[in-house]
């Protein structure tokens, strides 16, 4: 009798006596083990949460405490004439700008060709183009079609001229030559140095626009430039003349810019702050109580969190002041009026504050700070940072998932060396109760037939 057919000798020991002897084993040494490593594997899933609500808080929190936020500039344009970007750190300031000429390109036209594919040469020959002072040598071979010319001063001096063959009418086709730039430096001439070329593409030139310069006015004082895009007026202002008219110009903080950085900061850190509630959330409920509640790691980093609004400010106030505020909840506002007054009143010490800088106190005194938000950085990367608390809370997470996998693992290879030993047991077993019932049946069959030859 095989073990693969326990229990047919005696009917007794079978493989669903062992498997339930088997199961409540693993209920005894396994099944704890495996809730242990599944609430593990939770705490595991809210810490990648949390991770990432805190990654996006620090990042809100860095492009708050960066300087260059404060030095990016907006411009506000009254009128139509102009458009101006300036650049970060450009100075703050109000003017006007009148245009009254706008510098056009010098736009030179050949004689009139009956096609585009008419030669303008009988010999070999060569032009010399020059436009601002520059001179382009230009070869040309007997047979050079007009449109074959374009291409060939496109491919010499296309990085100042702008070539092209235009038809006029049915039997009229012109070549026009104009400059790339501005200006009243653009006059263009084209001198046949052979002599071969058709007179109506060098003395044949007619200017159709003269290149001039533009002319405007800059809070007043008359202004003259080769180009409408002007860089060299003020320092960081990039200035685009667009018509004839007058505009006022503004350049400002970029408030706006400031603010969606403040409002992402807020957001990110109402965001992490709900995280870490309902994860620490302390009840006799199971369904309610926090997978965090009995952790004083995260537990601590909340209430940092919590409480570094009301300690950052390096003596020269409080982030309140600023129109921040944490209601009993833990939910942060901003009050963007009481905001927009103190950048009113001294966009300077707002910049300090925040940022770090020289702050001007009341007195007229000044004091160094570090700014508010480096403040709040580095409570924060004390958590966030790399190797900080955070990544070694998720290590002892690790490590405790590995040891327990360890522990199952071996629970579980003693539960099949143990099974495989008391099969055989089984088996063995088996058959000797099969051996004894076979001889009790036939002690019996003897006692009957006994019986029934005596009657």
């Amino acid at each position: 009798m095989g073990i693969s057919s326990l229990g047919v000798g005696s009917s007794i020991l079978t493989q669903d006596v062992l498997d339930q002897l088997r199961k409540a084993d693993e209920a005894k040494f396994v099944t704890p083990v495996e809730l242990e490593l599944a609430n593990e594997g939770d705490k595991e899933d809210a810490l990648k949460l949390i991770d990432a609500s805190m990654t996006n808080l620090i990042d809100s929190i860095d492009a708050m405490k960066s300087q260059a936020l404060f030095d990016e500039r907006a411009t506000t344009i009254t009128g139509t004439s102009v458009a101006v970007t300036a650049a970060a750190g450009s100075d703050i300031q109000d003017f006007t700008l009148n245009v009254t000429k706008l510098a056009t390109k010098q736009i030179e036209q050949s004689g009139s060709f009956a096609a585009s594919t008419d030669s303008v040469a009988a010999v070999d020959g060569q032009i010399n183009l020059n436009i601002d002072g520059q001179n382009f040598t230009i070869d040309y071979l007997a047979g050079t079609t007009l449109s074959g010319l374009k291409d060939l001063i496109n491919g010499v001096a296309g990085n100042k001229v702008d070539a092209t063959v235009v038809q006029i009418g049915a039997t009229d086709f012109r070549l026009f030559i104009s400059s790339a730039d501005t200006g009243t430096t653009q006059n263009i001439t084209i001198t046949d140095n052979i002599g071969t070329l058709d007179a109506r593409l060098t003395t044949g030139l007619t200017a159709i626009q003269t290149g001039i310069d533009a002319e405007f006015t800059f809070n007043g004082q008359a202004i003259t430039r080769t180009s409408n895009n002007i860089t060299d007026l003020v320092t960081g202002l990039d200035i685009t003349l667009k018509e004839v008219g007058s505009s006022s110009v503004s350049v400002a903080q970029n408030r706006d810019n400031i603010i969606a950085k403040i409002d992402s900061f807020v957001e990110k850190y109402n965001s992490a702050i709900t995280e870490l509630n309902k994860m620490t959330k302390a009840s006799t409920d199971s369904d309610e109580r926090g997978i965090f509640s009995s952790e004083s790691t995260i537990k601590n980093m909340k209430r940092a969190l919590q409480d570094m609004m009301a300690s950052v400010g390096g003596g020269v106030g409080n982030i309140a002041d600023y129109g921040f505020d944490i209601d009993k909840d833990g939910v942060m506002s901003i009050n963007k009026t009481i905001f927009n007054t103190k950048m009113d009143e001294n966009p300077v010490n707002v910049e300090a504050f925040f940022a770090g800088g020289t702050f001007t106190n009341a007195d007229l005194t000044t004091t160094v700070v570090t700014g508010a938000f480096n403040e709040i950085a580095l409570i924060v990367e004390r958590y966030t940072a790399y190797d900080a608390t955070l990544d070694q809370f998720k290590d002892s997470i690790t490590e405790k998932i590995s040891a327990l996998e360890d522990r199952k693992l071996n629970a579980v290879e003693r539960l099949d060396a143990r099974y495989e030993i008391l099969k055989k047991q089984f088996a063995a077993y088996d058959l000797m109760i099969s051996k004894f019932n076979s001889a009790s049946s036939m002690f019996t069959e003897m006692a009957n037939a006994q019986a029934a030859s005596q009657n």
